[in-house]
């Protein structure tokens, strides 16, 4: 698994972190039961501080993405959410709300941002169909 930080992104880089587990894991580049790089020799790679990386992977462990089995590392989880349907829906209308906003702002029309949603969701199931095959 490789990381690509934006230090110039104003998102802070544990979040990147954060995001781009969630998307490999989402997408199936990272299979559940893979281990995830181990804390200090992922943080010398990326020159980041060892906090960083850790405080990631506490965030992925109390969002249920990894777990960490003491003396061994951190895994992916297998992708069972513990939430009920209403509350996974409740979320990605948050993030949802967020995005509708943001086009709002870069003066997107609805019909081309429902295009590029669709668009996008194609190209992560075709991503995550690839993965699946190899």
């Amino acid at each position: 698994m490789r990381f690509q930080l934006n230090y110039k992104s104003g998102k802070p880089v544990y979040l990147q972190l954060v995001d781009q587990v969630k998307s490999a894991a989402a997408s199936g580049a990272v299979q559940p039961g893979e281990p995830l790089p181990s804390i200090r020799p992922l943080a010398e790679e990326l020159r980041v501080n060892r906090n960083t990386v850790a405080k990631a992977y506490a965030e992925l462990e109390s969002q249920r993405v990894i777990e960490t089995v003491a003396g061994k590392g951190c895994f992916l989880r297998a992708s069972s959410s513990p939430f009920r349907k209403e509350v996974r829906l409740k979320l990605v209308g948050e993030e949802l709300d967020e995005a509708v906003v943001q086009a709002h702002h870069l003066q997107i029309a609805k019909t081309e941002f429902l295009r590029l949603a669709e668009e996008r969701f194609d190209a992560f199931e075709e991503k995550r169909a690839r993965a699946a095959n190899t």
